[in-house]
């Protein structure tokens, strides 16, 4: 059994995170989802509309997904890789490669990083300038 993980915030879920791991869901067999706490979130981004428990609870929905992990770190290290038995490490093409490196450095250096592709046509900073809009 590959066992594929993927981190993201989830905030205000939309079809580009199901389609996010849709396709991380095909590089294995069970697909691991780390959640960001929103104090982690609040670091290099903006605060999360969504409480973690809230987007956790989103998340545990989605099809594809199999498990959620809460308090998932920003950079994923030896340790998280080994506590959760992790095989293969999936993120999308969108993250510049200073962020790749800041959190994915010991998934690349194992060769074990997969990227997919960003869907483009939505995101929550655009869902949260629609409603700002209105």
């Amino acid at each position: 059994m590959t066992r594929v993980y993927v981190d993201m915030v989830a905030d205000l879920f939309h079809y580009g995170h199901a389609n996010f791991l849709r396709q991380a869901k095909q590089f294995g067999d069970h697909l691991i989802v780390g959640i960001h706490s929103d104090e982690v979130v609040s670091g290099y981004k903006r605060t999360p509309i969504m409480s973690m428990e809230e987007r956790i609870e989103t998340v545990s929905s989605c099809r594809y997904v199999d498990e959620v992990v809460p308090d998932a770190p920003l950079a994923v290290d030896q340790e998280w890789l080994n506590i959760h038995r992790v095989d293969l490490v999936v993120h999308g093409d969108d993250f510049s490669d200073d962020m790749r490196q800041l959190c994915y450095k010991i998934p690349i250096d194992l060769g074990i990083l997969r990227l997919v592709s960003y869907t483009s046509e939505i995101s929550t900073t655009e869902i949260i300038q629609r409603i700002k809009n209105m």
